[in-house]
């Protein structure tokens, strides 16, 4: 309560002079509000007159520097006393700066208490002047801020042991912060870069990967992450990791080149052992010598060279194949024309025959190459393709060398050793699928020969028309165990005969060698029809002891007098355990001869007695004899073989009978048969009318009787 009569703010208009009394409180209040204000921060005041040397502390002041009332002499000394050694000159040099110039003074500065307690204080001063300018007083406030520099110092500590580096920028792109790894990364000291602009510092970063991402974070609120490539001095890739902060942007990076050079190494090393699968695959599935090099090169490029040349060498060591392939498909035909106009040349370039004769590795360089290259248009060819480096293998079979493995690299890029080692091993593989090539194709020479040898070509009746037709299986030796054979007995009549003994060998072919040849035999010396021809065979195979399992198909055409006049011929033919003949009426029809039990094969019960059967044919029929091979599929049974060829069979029918049985082989086995196929048909002809002409002439033995139905 106030006296009466006494004035209060409220008795006096706003704006009117206070009284003295009521100023009086205000003062106090203010000062009291500053005094609260100033404990709640542990803030305390310091007052220095350099002229008298006064340092006046408050009491908070006081204890804050761990003296007493009575302990402080009111000295810079004795301030000075408690600073830090390391920081004490600095803190002076501040004070005694602030006095020179007029300025305000501010320092961060560690202070040392009795017992050795060290203690972080952040003092900030004014200087005041007289009227002439002269520094009169400093005032000033200091406060602890030991636990804030305490967690500065944390993060300080672990940004400068953290084994990545990092930066700060403020908002108008300039350097606040790096750590020491920061530093090495950069290769540029904190000193020259705090302050500076980063797109100054490192210009290459305008308008890169650096740039774009770090405005982004800065507009969009938002971390980015990315890989960069910075270029020399630097000359490495980056992993950067930005995110925005109140003071600007703070940037984590490491410097990930020897990564990513170690992943690329990994990457091709993966595609290396890639390509040396894929070109093992190609050259496995392939025993043509020019299908096994012609997609090398496709394999090659681009995971080992630029562009490659497979030269195949004949026995002589001339050029017998070439092919190649380039990265760049403008330069393929270039490429495949330097590649011709070389082969020529080939056995002119010393360099080369040197390889070739050794068995050693040719490494050039561009100029190298382009050296060692014949003039001419060889050389102009290779100057057009211009190659930084070149590399020539020899491709080595059995003791002998097949070809040259030729490979170039453009615009700078070399093969490393880890290139080259795979190199060497495609080269080896591919020399080694040559020879097997080759051996291969030796192999089926003299195993077609020696098919054909005992494959011999079939009599041609007058009134009879036979084809046989014989491929081998694609993954064989080109010799097995299937047979055909056409014969006519001392009679006339025609004989047919189809088998196929168990395997896909030269054993199998001796088998079938022996089994053709006793079946004519037994044919030609009793002169006995189907069942027991085949009957005599299984007891002279039990006899022989050939332990084998043969399928096989008998049939024999035959005429009286009385059929001649009627124009029909009659068929018997008996069956071992082999597919159903086929007959091809005239009419389009196709009958299936198949009996409604089938007798066992041969080389199971010799004593098993043999059936037949008997079929009465007309001019225009056409017989037809074959091997499962034509039917059979590792996709259906033998069933539905039967029933394919029964419909393509059909659809050929009014053909000639060489255009039927090729059209028949085409339509029924593909290019790589499983199986052998054999087969042997016969059309009859009309007996009463020339032979006809895309028949082909007659041919039988001269101990053969004359057609009855001929005229004399």
């Amino acid at each position: 309560m106030r006296d009466a009569g006494q004035p209060g703010p409220v008795d006096a208009p706003t704006g009117a002079a206070r009284h003295p009394a009521q100023q009086h409180v205000d003062e106090i209040a203010a000062a009291l509000r500053n005094e609260l204000a100033m404990d709640a921060a542990g803030i305390g005041t310091w007052d220095w007159d350099p002229v008298t040397g006064t340092l006046d502390w408050d009491d908070r002041l006081v204890e804050l520097f761990g003296y007493t009332d009575t302990g402080f002499d009111r000295t810079l000394a004795s301030f000075a006393a408690r600073v830090h050694p390391e920081d004490r000159d600095d803190v002076l040099a501040g004070l005694q700066h602030a006095l020179d110039t007029g300025s305000d003074f501010a320092s961060v500065y560690r202070i040392v208490l009795p017992g050795g307690v060290l203690r972080w204080i952040s003092a900030r001063g004014r200087t005041l002047t007289d009227t002439r300018g002269r520094s009169t007083r400093l005032l000033g406030a200091a406060t602890d801020v030991t636990d804030q520099r305490g967690t500065e110092l944390a993060v300080t500590r672990v940004l400068e042991a953290m084994p990545a580096g990092f930066y700060s920028l403020t908002p108008d792109w300039r350097f606040a912060q790096v750590n020491a790894e920061g530093e090495r990364l950069l290769g540029v000291s904190r000193e020259r870069l705090l302050g500076t602009v980063i797109w100054d510092a490192f210009p290459a970063t305008v308008g890169s990967e650096f740039e774009t991402g770090y405005r982004r974070a800065v507009e969009t609120g938002e971390p980015v992450s990315f890989d960069a490539y910075y270029p020399p001095p630097l000359d490495g890739w980056y992993e950067v990791r930005a995110w925005p902060t109140p003071e600007g942007l703070s940037v984590y990076f490491l410097d990930v080149t020897e990564r990513l050079r170690v992943q690329e190494q990994l990457r091709r090393s993966a595609e290396r052992v890639a390509t040396v699968a894929r070109i093992s695959t190609e050259l496995a599935d392939s025993l043509d010598a020019e299908v096994a090099t012609g997609q090398v090169p496709r394999l090659v490029v681009p995971a080992l060279a630029d562009a490659c040349i497979v030269s195949v060498l004949d026995q002589h060591g001339r050029p017998q194949g070439v092919s190649s392939w380039h990265a760049d498909p403008a330069a393929r035909e270039l490429l495949q024309d330097y590649a011709a106009a070389r082969a020529a040349a080939l056995a002119a370039i010393p360099a080369v025959t040197r390889t070739l004769a050794t068995g050693e590795v040719l490494q050039l360089t561009g100029a190298q190459s382009l050296a060692t290259t014949p003039p001419g248009r060889p050389r102009d060819l290779l100057t057009a393709l211009a190659p930084s480096a070149a590399v020539a293998l020899p491709l080595r079979g059995r003791g002998h060398t097949l070809g040259l493995l030729s490979l170039l690299y453009t615009d700078g890029r070399a093969p490393t050793a880890e290139e080259v080692a795979t190199l060497r091993d495609v080269a080896d593989r591919v020399g080694m699928a040559l020879d097997n090539a080759r051996l291969y194709g030796t192999q089926r020479r003299l195993a077609l020969e020696l098919q054909h040898s005992m494959l011999t070509a079939p009599p041609e009746p007058d009134h009879a028309e036979i084809v046989v037709r014989y491929h081998p299986a694609a993954e064989a030796a080109a010799v097995g165990g299937d047979w055909y054979d056409a014969f006519l007995t001392a009679e006339g009549a025609t004989t047919l005969v189809i088998g196929d003994v168990a395997g896909h060998d030269t054993a199998a072919a001796a088998t079938m060698g022996q089994l053709r040849s006793l079946l004519r035999g037994v044919a030609l010396g009793t002169g006995a029809g189907p069942a027991a021809v085949l009957a005599d065979l299984d007891r002279a195979m039990d006899l022989l002891r050939l332990g084998t399992l043969v399928t096989a198909a008998v049939a024999r055409l035959e005429q009286t007098p009385e059929e001649i006049a009627r124009g029909v011929t009659r068929l018997r033919w008996a069956n071992a355990g082999h597919p159903p003949p086929l007959v091809l009426h005239a009419d389009g029809r196709v009958s299936v001869l198949a009996p409604e039990r089938a007798d066992l094969l041969l080389g199971v019960d010799p004593t098993r007695q043999r059936r037949e059967s008997v079929l009465e044919l007309r001019r225009g029929d056409t017989v037809l004899l074959y091997t499962d091979g034509l039917v059979e599929r590792r996709d259906g049974d033998l069933d539905s073989g039967t029933a394919r060829l029964v419909e393509t069979l059909a659809a050929l029918s009014g053909r000639p009978l060489q255009e039927t049985c090729d059209l028949l082989v085409e339509h029924m086995v593909d290019d790589h048969p499983d199986d052998d196929v054999a087969l042997v048909a016969v059309r009859l002809h009309p007996q009463d009318s020339p032979r006809p002409a895309a028949a082909g002439p007659v041919d039988v033995p001269a101990a053969v009787p004359p057609d009855p139905a001929t005229p004399a």
